[in-house]
């Protein structure tokens, strides 16, 4: 097939058959990520480099703030990811009075649902809705009437991107025993 002057093609052989030389540095490389990864196992876990848990971004309650019956501020958290579609919201809409209205009904596959609109700022009242704004500078805010906020204080507004769509989306909800798929109704602690 080939004759001894021609070249056979060796990158048509088998990976084994090809003799390859690792370069000295990329053996050092591995060495010391070894060693880095030795060390870290033996670390105390709050001094470990990595950590699971996301760090919570503050909100400014703007309007009628709200106490639980212990005492404790009713908040919720507003993530980047909703804060910023808010703000392209907004921008897209040339409207910066434009708030998320998240309220909570009875009914759903688990007994309560999330439902969720945009509203302007005129048709928010202040006797009974609680208003939050993200305070990294996006101008988003979230409205909540007070029985939706007892429900869902502790909470997180969150925006998706998932193959079925995209959404604001409650997330960590600490009054939520179990949820739907989709993430729209949830049951809570007795």
């Amino acid at each position: 097939m080939y004759s001894s002057s021609e070249q056979f093609p060796t990158f048509l052989l088998p990976a084994f058959s090809q003799q390859r030389q690792i370069p000295s540095k990329v053996v050092t490389q591995r060495r010391a990520f070894s060693k880095l990864l030795r060390s870290t196992a033996t670390r105390p876990p709050n001094l470990r480099a990595f950590s699971t848990s996301s760090p919570r971004h503050a909100v400014v309650v703007t309007a009628n703030p709200r106490k639980d019956d212990e005492g404790n501020d009713m908040l919720i958290d507003i993530t980047p990811r909703a804060s910023n579609r808010l703000r392209e919201i907004m921008t897209k809409d040339a409207n910066p009075s434009l708030a998320l209205r998240v309220t909570v009904q009875s009914g759903g596959c688990h007994g309560f649902q999330y439902l969720m609109s945009l509203t302007n700022s005129t048709k928010i009242s202040a006797e009974e809705d609680t208003v939050f704004e993200a305070s990294d500078g996006t101008g988003a805010k979230v409205v909540m009437d007070e029985p939706s906020l007892e429900l869902l204080k502790g909470s997180q507004v969150d925006f998706t991107m998932e193959l079925i769509g995209s959404q604001f989306k409650i997330v960590g909800n600490p009054a939520a025993t179990s949820s739907c798929g989709c993430g729209t109704s949830f049951d809570i602690k007795a």
